[in-house]
């Protein structure tokens, strides 16, 4: 006795229970698309490394956070995120697609909302914020993001400076203060 599922193609096909699949072909379309490791982040990843910066890769910016930034810079507190076109709504070439619309405009509606708040989250907790679409250039988005991390690394490093030199300061002995 085979255990092998109807072929979806027959007209047999059932949606498994809770799957929002308008059909076989939809559904195995749906599941091969990837959340991580996707062409556009691979291309930012290499340029990027190539610049001689180093990452993290599809990590939790914040620990109790359940969201995932493509690349995080922990020290400097910059989360990269790429978004693709159509699950987060790009300006530019998002179409509503007409099977299911009600379930597209809502599930989308969603994504975008949780971006934003996402980056209101990090930010509120000092993190620097870059998005970009996946269709932006991969070498504007490296130089965006480089240039970024080292503006952020500049001002860590004045930080720890300056905290070195007022707390030398206080110490006895140290340079007079004023």
């Amino acid at each position: 006795m085979s255990t092998r599922s109807p072929d979806p193609d027959s007209g047999a096909w059932t949606a498994p229970e809770g799957s929002w699949a308008s059909s076989a072909a939809n559904r195995r379309s749906m599941l091969g698309n990837r959340s991580r490791d996707t062409s556009p982040e691979l291309a930012l990843r290499s340029l990027v490394h190539a610049a001689g910066l180093r990452y993290r890769v599809a990590v939790r910016p914040l620990p109790k956070m359940r969201r995932t930034a493509d690349l995080v810079f922990r020290p400097v507190r910059v989360a990269v995120f790429i978004d693709g076109c159509f699950w987060h709504g790009c300006p530019e070439h998002f179409v509503l697609p007409k099977t299911n619309p009600a379930y597209w405009e809502s599930k989308i509606g969603g994504n975008v909302t949780r971006d934003r708040d996402t980056d209101g989250r990090l930010a509120d907790e000092g993190w620097l914020v870059l998005r970009f679409w996946e269709h932006q250039s991969p070498a504007e988005c490296a130089e965006a993001v480089v240039a970024a991390v080292v503006a952020r690394r500049q001002e860590l490093a004045e930080r720890k400076r300056l905290k070195a030199e007022n707390s030398q300061s206080r110490l006895p002995g140290g340079p007079p203060a004023g």
